[in-house]
């Protein structure tokens, strides 16, 4: 049987990655642990954590859920894993996806496979197709124009979501998150030519280029409910390119709130 570590973040991606895999070994990165039982490491000591992760027969390993970067104390580094700051320094000059593949990189270097979300539930991620609702021409103009700006922002590592309604961006999505920018799209949603007109999609997909075995964009009931609250048609995404959480909870809320859902093909 092949051991498997997996990096566990914040979000419900987490345990619904545990429960699919036989007896995982679960760690969590010191700040960022979901509200489960986890071991806890520092990115200050990565060495002695992937000699750990080895000592105990793992052979591939799993990032799953959300953290942010983390605080570095110059301190706490251990000698190897000091030697590895100016590597990874370097990578985050060109934005946080460069500085994951260079983390990546450190772990298949150690021997240990980078396995995607994709290869243990492919369920997760909806191939092309309504899941529900039907988007008006209108509805599908703005999805294919956020992917558009999407599209146009990827060199800058600036987000995986946009917002646009009647042709006219109302929100990216940057480092604050998702809930921020559909709270931003709510309170801007009067700038919009016609108040009367297309209320506007909620556009979500990677970052072209990006490494998609780790921080693939993912959706969920909650993305749902605060896509309605901001009032907008529906919500679309890169087919087989997004995570989708509890697909009948937000088939169910998308319904109630008479919003489409819409895995779109590029």
């Amino acid at each position: 049987m092949t051991r498997t570590a997996v990096i566990a973040g914040q979000g419900a991606l987490a345990p619904a990655v545990i429960a699919a895999l036989e007896e995982p070994l679960v760690f969590a990165l010191e700040g960022f642990a979901p509200d489960m039982p986890v071991t806890p490491f520092r990115l200050e000591r990565l060495v002695p954590f992937l000699d750990e992760l080895i000592g105990q027969g793992v052979q591939r390993v799993v990032f799953a859920g959300a953290i942010r970067r983390p605080r570095l104390d110059p301190e706490a580094f251990d000698p190897r894993t000091a030697q590895l700051v100016p590597r990874i320094l370097t990578a985050m000059q060109s934005g946080d996806d460069a500085a994951l593949r260079e983390v990546l990189d450190v772990f298949e270097e150690h021997g240990l496979e980078i396995c995607g979300i994709e290869e243990i539930i492919p369920d997760l991620l909806p191939s092309e197709g309504l899941l529900t609702g039907n988007p008006s021409e209108a509805d599908r103009r703005d999805a294919a124009r956020a992917a558009d700006i999407l599209a146009g922002l990827g060199p800058f590592d600036v987000g995986q979501g946009a917002v646009v309604a009647q042709g006219l961006c109302l929100a990216i999505e940057t480092l604050p998150g998702t809930r921020a920018m559909l709270d931003f799209a709510a309170a801007h949603a009067g700038l919009r030519p016609s108040l009367n007109g297309p209320r506007g999609v909620f556009y979500k997909a990677p970052k072209p280029g990006q490494d998609r075995r780790v921080d693939l964009p993912t959706l969920g009931p909650d993305s749902v409910t605060q896509a309605a609250a901001a009032g907008l048609a529906g919500i679309a995404w890169q087919a087989g390119g997004v995570i989708l959480l509890d697909r009948e909870e937000s088939i169910r809320r998308a319904n109630a709130a008479g919003m489409f859902l819409w895995a779109r093909e590029e």
